[in-house]
């Protein structure tokens, strides 16, 4: 296989078994290089294994539907595979305090879905950077902490 395939299998087994229908937290030590950045619109960055391993539990506690998949094929060059995709969650859980746009009370029971593309850094089959713009708007706006225009 070559450097890109080997690259895209990382991505694929990260995005199912992270943030895929069922997370499976040990792919974060398998996958995610000591120093991982994990940075979206939407929260706060992450750095290194235990944060974003926190940053998941709490996701998945306050959405515990979260799910997330692949919209096209995965797009490699160099150490960098580029992802698109969709996903969302209904927010039954506890209050979750990680947008960067505010807070939501516990459990509203509104839904979110929405889009977004990823960039990966992998190296030497780790995961050291997982960049992500997402569409924001859509997300808070479902959320109601924007209002609609």
């Amino acid at each position: 296989m070559t450097k890109q395939e080997d690259n895209k299998a990382v991505v694929v087994r990260w995005f199912t078994d992270f943030w895929g229908e069922t997370c499976d937290l040990s792919v974060v030590d398998d996958l995610a290089a000591p120093d991982m950045l994990l940075k979206y619109s939407l929260h706060e960055p992450r750095r290194g294994r235990d944060d974003i391993k926190a940053f998941m539990t709490d996701f998945r506690t306050a959405f515990p539907d979260l799910n997330f998949w692949a919209t096209a094929d995965l797009i490699a060059e160099d150490d960098y595979v580029v992802g698109q995709w969709e996903g969302g969650g209904t927010h039954t859980g506890p209050a979750f305090g990680d947008f960067l746009a505010g807070s939501l009370p516990a459990a509203t029971g509104r839904t979110i879905r929405f889009t977004g593309t990823t960039v990966l850094k992998v190296i030497d089959g780790r995961i050291v950077e997982e960049i992500g713009l997402d569409d924001g708007v859509a997300a808070l706006t479902q959320l109601g902490l924007i209002k609609a225009a």
